[in-house]
């Protein structure tokens, strides 16, 4: 199947990103002298304004960075926590169950601080200089896109129940037409105050500089307004939530898949998904069963099935609950979900998860109703990776959407919506609580090959990203397609279990299939079980896979971004 574009490739560096003016922004910063890590800061700090309708300054960004001078993997988290003023039956004392759209579901932004400290301890520019893009395209502006200007108008009427989101979004009293210049003045102002900061204090030194940046945003005049702002709305932030936050070093989760070594982000996310689900195809010869063979969609969206089912049951915030991530990882418990799938029937419903310990069934619990014919709404974000000369390589999903929570008045950013994956229910692993962190579904993943960095790869699309990730790193290491192909194959995607965003909507047996998937595949899946629906030939609800693959061989990097969204790669 004929790719739409060429798979980008350079000897020195490759950077591959949501938006093409990030690719941009963080190819600079590669040709300019800095490492992958300056530039896929650079990149996912522009995407917070580039596509600042699913992507917030004030959201989240996990990252997995590898340096190759010490050989070692690093995992960000990238995630907020819930105010010190929460308890654990907030919501369902005072909102029956539910988490509203508000500022009651923020958490501490965590992405500022996720960016300053991979600069500080990985990267080798200032603030300032990863900035200056975001900068430029926030007090510039920036020809508004098409995807931006549907989301906008798709979801205007929660834009106007903000004050200061109607000003932003909506800057003619209507949503942004594509080709208009839209410009975002607060959130500039609050970018360029963070790099002024930086100035005055970096002649005591770079890391100097990148404290006073974190500080202006965390203990200064930033968390003074979008903390007093968010009491006045009736939310629960407080300056001292601000003031007291830091980022984790987490461990990654791995595995091995046919001499490839994986790194995910850990429970704490949805990440262990991917790993589990590549535990339980080890066994099965997908390359006999063919590239979206009725087989090979059937025994993948199976194994992914009993994964999502375990991450219902058993993820959340390692700090608060006990994950048995060992015994979901082993190859015993992987083989034992093998056996439970079925090559002639699909499960009906989300499988029952397992006890890794004695390898049997545990009811399904928190099981939200099922839902009637609508479509799955799509929870969303976007990618950055790089790799540079030296072999150092970055992953990041930054995200928060901007529909849900209103953004600060004067400020320019929204303060982490986040809150929308908790799970109200006090009995859930991903339950409220004072300092805890929401299960996030934002997960970007690294791969190695004789432990060298061989492909950073994730996308946007919610509950979908593991599902688009696995498929792009099968295309690739099973069936051998160039970065490109892969990204921009027919891809599917199940609902088979209950989803990661508040109100958790639970669509038993919902399979998706890209329409360039044969009719007569459809049909065949039906007949297993499989509730068939159908995408168009490419959907944006398919996820936007973003990927670079090491060739070592030729020192060669291939680079592919997913033109379902306006992803772009650049290389040299």
């Amino acid at each position: 199947m004929a790719s739409s574009r060429t798979t980008v490739m350079g000897t020195r560096h490759v950077i591959s990103a949501g938006h093409y003016l990030a690719a941009h922004a963080g190819f600079q910063i590669l040709e300019a002298g800095g490492n992958a890590i300056d530039a896929g800061v650079a990149a996912g700090i522009a995407i917070g304004v580039l596509q600042t309708d699913k992507v917030n300054f004030g959201g989240v960004a996990p990252q997995i960075i590898y340096t190759a001078k010490n050989k070692k993997v690093h995992c960000i988290d990238g995630l907020g926590v819930w105010p010190k003023a929460v308890t654990p039956n907030y919501f369902m004392k005072k909102h029956g169950g539910k988490i509203p759209p508000g500022v009651e579901r923020c958490v501490v932004p965590a992405a500022p601080d996720a960016w300053l400290t991979a600069l500080a301890e990985f990267g080798t520019m200032t603030f300032g200089e990863v900035a200056s893009a975001a900068i430029r395209f926030a007090c510039d502006g920036f020809p508004m896109h098409p995807m931006m200007s549907e989301f906008i108008k798709k979801n205007r009427a929660a834009y106007e129940g903000w004050p200061a989101s109607k000003k932003v979004f909506l800057p003619k009293g209507r949503p942004p037409e594509v080709g208009e210049v839209f410009v975002q003045s607060d959130l500039g102002r609050t970018l360029k105050h963070m790099a002024d900061e930086e100035k005055k204090a970096h002649r005591k030194g770079r890391k100097a500089g990148l404290k006073a940046a974190r500080d202006a945003f965390y203990k200064g005049d930033i968390a003074a307004q979008v903390t007093k702002f968010i009491a006045k709305e009736g939310g629960l932030m407080r300056y001292e939530d601000f003031a007291g936050f830091k980022v984790n070093f987490e461990p990654t989760v791995r595995t091995r898949f046919d001499g490839i070594e994986l790194h995910a982000c850990g429970p704490w996310s949805q990440g262990p998904v991917l790993p589990m689900a590549l535990n339980i195809l080890k066994g099965c010869d997908l390359r006999t069963m063919g590239h979206n063979s009725t087989e090979y969609i059937h025994v993948v969206t199976e194994a992914l099935k009993l994964a999502f089912s375990d991450r219902h049951n058993h993820f959340g915030d390692p700090k608060f609950v006990k994950v048995p991530i060992a015994g979901l990882m082993s190859d015993k418990y992987a083989a034992w979900r093998r056996s439970q799938i079925s090559v002639e029937k699909a499960w009906a419903e989300m499988p029952p998860a397992g006890d890794p310990r004695t390898l049997s069934e545990i009811p399904n619990r928190w099981m939200p109703a099922p839902q009637a014919d609508e479509a799955p709404g799509p929870g969303d974000t976007s990618y950055v990776c790089a790799i540079d000369r030296h072999g150092n390589a970055f992953s990041c999903t930054p995200s928060d959407g901007s529909d849900k929570t209103p953004i600060i008045p004067g400020v320019g950013i929204l303060c982490s919506g986040r809150g929308t994956q908790s799970w109200a229910d006090p009995t859930h692993p991903c339950s409220v609580a004072p300092g805890k962190r929401p299960r996030l579904t934002p997960n970007p993943a690294m791969a190695f090959k004789n432990g060298r960095v061989h492909m950073p790869f994730g996308t946007p699309g919610g509950d979908v990203q593991t599902q688009a990730m696995l498929q792009v790193f099968l295309n690739i290491n099973v069936f051998g397609m160039a970065p490109q192909d892969a990204v921009e194959a027919p891809r599917f995607a199940n609902y088979s279990y209950p989803g990661s965003f508040e109100p958790h909507p639970y669509f038993p047996g919902r399979l998706y299939l890209e329409s360039r998937i044969e009719k007569a595949t459809g049909d065949e899946l039906a007949s297993r079980g499989h509730k068939v629906h159908w995408w168009d030939e490419s959907t944006w609800l398919a996820g936007a896979v973003c990927a670079i693959v090491a060739d070592r061989k030729n020192g060669v990097l291939h680079g592919g971004a997913d033109p379902r969204r306006p992803a772009y790669v650049l290389g040299w």
